[in-house]
């Protein structure tokens, strides 16, 4: 009976721990942010103080909540550590590293998507198509695509058949989830046609193709990101 009830209030506290994260990201908080105290937090989520704080341990655990005794509880990432190896999203100023994340995606990006045009197999391609399905599925459907999104990117990275290509592939995952966290979805319609046109050209095996889409779904996540950066500032102004 102990193992059962033991059983439970782990189950409780995973799920819970999953919507704290899912609460951080859609609030959206920021990095530095100070969540609710544990009252709150337990009255939001309908269970008790004590599952609370197995949550909040769990999320300090993996890198997203700092708790800094007799002030609170902090957000000090937006994403598991998984998602970003590298630990750039732990960086200040968000608007600023998104467009550095971008700089170097935009070097990068459109010469890995040539390759994977002229390397990909067929097998490559069937994989990529339903990644471009699904994302758009998810988008349409207003529900978060940011994971399928980094598989759709990261399959472009396997289909160039480079083996460093594919170390590269956290500077891109730490850029999607930084943009999506940043943007909240804006470019629906022009995510899903880039993506769309870069599937396309990789199938038919157009390098420069490939590249251009990806020149322009990157500039169209740049100038996003650019607009949202000059409105905020206008904020303070």
């Amino acid at each position: 009976m102990y193992q059962l009830r033991h059983a439970e209030r782990k189950l409780l506290g995973s799920q819970t721990e999953e919507k704290l994260m899912e609460y951080i990201k859609s609030e959206p908080f920021d990095i530095g942010d100070k969540l609710p105290n544990e009252f709150e937090l337990a009255e939001l989520f309908n269970v008790g103080r004590s599952t609370i704080r197995e949550a909040v341990k769990g999320l300090v655990s993996k890198g997203i909540l700092e708790v800094r005794r007799g002030s609170g509880t902090f957000v000090c990432s937006t994403c598991y550590a998984e998602e970003d190896p590298l630990g750039i999203s732990k960086l200040d100023d968000k608007y600023k590293l998104a467009l550095e994340l971008f700089d170097v995606r935009l070097m990068l990006e459109p010469e890995i998507a040539a390759k994977a045009a002229e390397y990909a197999t067929e097998e490559d391609i069937r994989q990529l198509t339903a990644l471009c399905d699904e994302v758009e599925e998810l988008y349409l459907q207003n529900m978060d695509h940011a994971t399928r999104d980094v598989d759709f990117h990261t399959c472009i990275a396997s289909c160039s058949k480079n083996r460093v290509v594919e170390t590269l592939v956290p500077i891109i995952h730490t850029s999607i989830i930084t943009f999506v966290n940043i943007t909240q979805r804006v470019l629906r319609e022009e995510t899903i046609t880039t993506h769309r046109a870069i599937t396309n050209a990789i199938a038919e095996h157009d390098s420069t193709g490939a590249r251009c889409a990806m020149v322009m779904h990157l500039t169209y996540n740049r100038q996003a990101i650019m607009k949202q950066w000059k409105d905020q500032q206008g904020k303070y102004i």
